[in-house]
């Protein structure tokens, strides 16, 4: 049923919910994982793919090492970094490039105003591509 589930990191302790339900969701669906998360410095607004510096180091390091936690226990996984403003667009644009079958996202689970200013990306997202997306709501 879902062959790739892409993951949206945003790097930060939210991930960590979507982390773990994805590593058990994956198992059970012998799923591949796609871990993306979005550079926006302004360097890697102008530079895109040929970004370089400590956020775009410091930002692969950390994909790579949630891929190497999903490799651990028997999944495949990818790890990739997309470059721009706004996030959503970034991943529509992935999702729309490349496909999967689930788009996986933690949620930072604001409530009234801060839903309008921080869930803007899930938001986007949702609404903006034909496939499922997860949404999970961060502890």
């Amino acid at each position: 049923m879902y062959d790739t589930i892409l993951v949206t990191l945003d790097a930060n302790p939210t991930d960590r919910a979507i982390i773990d339900h994805v590593k058990e969701l994956a198992t059970i669906m012998k799923s591949r994982v796609v871990l993306l998360h979005v550079v926006t410095s302004a360097v890697a607004q102008w530079q895109g793919p040929n970004a370089a510096g400590e956020e775009v180091r410091e930002s692969q390091a950390y994909v790579d090492g949630v891929k190497a936690e999903f490799e651990s226990v028997g999944l495949s996984a990818d790890a990739e970094l997309a470059f721009g403003m706004p996030p959503a667009r970034q991943i529509v644009k992935w999702v729309q490039d490349n496909g999967c079958d689930l788009v996986a996202m933690s949620t930072h689970g604001h409530r009234f105003l801060g839903d309008l200013l921080l869930g803007v990306t899930a938001f986007d997202v949702q609404h903006s591509i034909s496939v499922p997306v997860l949404l999970l709501r961060a502890k």
